[in-house]
């Protein structure tokens, strides 16, 4: 759920800003979500665990991969330079 920050109380706000480490303005929106972390890390994987682990990852792109039309090279561009756009807003491409 989103909460406008606006109508957050001073404390709220106060909190936000202490987990996220900056300062938010009041024409912004935050979500917090519990989640529960994975108890298995990656090194704690034997070899065969992640073989198998990698070859679901394997099966799966190429699943996604074969129901993707061909793009130019332009457009792959464009699409990767919109998606770092997003999530950096002052993203520019440099050759």
């Amino acid at each position: 759920m989103l909460h406008r920050v606006k109508d957050l109380s001073p404390e709220q706000k106060v909190a936000v800003e202490a987990l996220l480490g900056r300062p938010v303005s009041s024409n912004q929106a935050v979500s917090v979500r519990a989640v529960t972390p994975a108890t298995i890390i990656p090194s704690q994987l034997s070899q065969e665990e992640r073989r198998e682990a990698l070859r679901k990852l394997d099966s799966y792109f190429a699943k996604v991969d074969s129901g993707r039309k061909p793009l130019s090279e332009e457009e792959e561009e464009a699409v990767f330079g919109e998606a770092m756009r997003s999530v950096h807003p002052n993203y520019r491409h440099v050759e």
